[in-house]
């Protein structure tokens, strides 16, 4: 499918940034932000944008600083350490 969007000229360059292709900064953002809503996976981001391995996209989202570790992710780590914690007290010899 061809997405056609018409940009004032001079809002091109503020909005692409100088020397990037704008159709290219227009879908980096749209597939960023998709993948930050995940509505898309890593691999369909990966398809839309023509990044060929996992590192590479590892590369591209951390220089957009898009952080793969979710707060979810964070509370469930804390949880199973704070678990880990409380079960090393018990296994303790008095």
């Amino acid at each position: 499918m061809r997405v056609t969007l018409d940009i004032p000229d001079e809002l091109v360059t503020p909005l692409a940034g100088p020397g990037q292709d704008p159709a290219r900064a227009a879908l980096e953002a749209w597939g960023l932000e998709a993948y930050r809503q995940r509505r898309l996976s890593a691999y369909q981001l990966r398809i839309l944008l023509g990044i060929e391995s996992r590192y590479e996209l590892d590369g591209f989202l951390k220089q957009h600083r898009v952080e793969t570790y979710t707060v979810e992710e964070l509370q469930r780590d804390l949880a199973t350490i704070r678990e880990f914690r409380e079960q090393q007290k018990l296994d303790r010899p008095a």
